[in-house]
């Protein structure tokens, strides 16, 4: 799928571990990925936040990446979660990227040293120019500490930049950018905010990189298809109702944990999280529980 396809429901997709969390477990990423592309969904984002890209090794993200792109072969987008801490780290996923069947870079700022944007400008651009792919931003200041006005994110196209993926959780930002034709003419939006996700497609976003999707892909693109599609709001707001406070309840903590809480609620087994991180226990599954059967959704739990 080439660039034009960037476009519809990405899953932010979890990275399922063996039993004993030693290894990616290559079998169960598999199942899922089938899973997601059964229900639907137009692409998938692997080695990002949700897929707990900083508790893997270099190697274990390439291997990742290669293994994604093997399962979806050629049915969906791929777009490669590459956000590293130097230019060079980067440069590297994302050469490697472009070598083994990415359609595009999803790429967060260097986190704990936030860069300054002419840093960034040119970070950006070394890696545009290195992979020849196209970058999606990774908007998220409460993780990177850099946090640019929407003026200045859609000058971001001067250096590769293509589309935003914004987890910002900041709606009139999210407006400015699809709404003002000088901004959106220059980058694509897709929300990243989950409990953004219905008033982000009602907007006008061309999609969403979305991590619910992996607990809830039936639901995912019924909300798609009713509310990009067929702009029917009154049944996406239906079908919202049931979704947001599953979406709602992932943001109130560890949001990889509680997606991989939600899977294994589904019976779908996902290794846990790599320490020093723990599955959601105790009132937040049973709350996340208790989301799921209203939504009607069938759990094994």
């Amino acid at each position: 799928m080439g660039v034009q396809g960037i476009k519809g429901i990405y899953v932010a997709l979890i990275t399922p571990f063996t039993h004993d969390q030693g290894s990616i477990d290559f079998h169960a990423l598999d199942e899922h990925i089938n899973r997601l592309i059964d229900a639907g969904v137009h692409g998938l984002v692997p080695g990002g936040s949700t897929g707990e890209f900083t508790a893997l090794s270099t190697e274990e993200r390439k291997q990742l990446l290669e293994a994604v792109v093997k399962s979806a072969n050629g049915r969906v987008g791929i777009m490669a979660g590459i956000g590293d801490l130097s230019t060079a780290k980067t440069i590297d996923l994302a050469e490697h990227a472009a070598k083994v069947g990415a359609d595009s870079l999803m790429v967060a700022p260097p986190f704990y040293d936030a860069p300054s944007l002419d840093e960034l400008r040119a970070h950006l651009s070394d890696i545009h120019k290195a992979s020849g792919l196209p970058i999606v931003y990774y908007n998220i200041p409460s993780a990177t500490g850099v946090s640019l006005t929407t003026a200045e994110i859609a000058s971001l196209s001067e250096v590769g930049v293509q589309y935003l993926k914004d987890t910002s959780g900041n709606a009139p930002a999210l407006t400015d950018l699809i709404f003002n034709d000088e901004l959106s003419s220059r980058v694509t939006v897709f929300n990243g905010w989950d409990t953004l996700t219905f008033y982000g497609l009602a907007a006008g976003a061309e999609g969403s990189v979305w991590g619910a999707t992996n607990i809830v892909p039936e639901l995912s693109m019924k909300l798609w298809e009713a509310v990009a599609v067929r702009g029917d709001l009154k049944e996406g707001r239906e079908i919202w109702k049931k979704i947001f406070p599953i979406c709602k309840l992932l943001e109130s903590g560890n949001y990889a944990a509680f997606v991989k809480t939600g899977m294994e609620l589904r019976g779908w087994k996902t290794g846990g999280m790599r320490k020093p991180y723990n599955m959601t226990k105790s009132e937040g599954r049973t709350k996340l529980a208790t989301a799921l059967r209203n939504a009607g959704v069938s759990i094994d739990d």
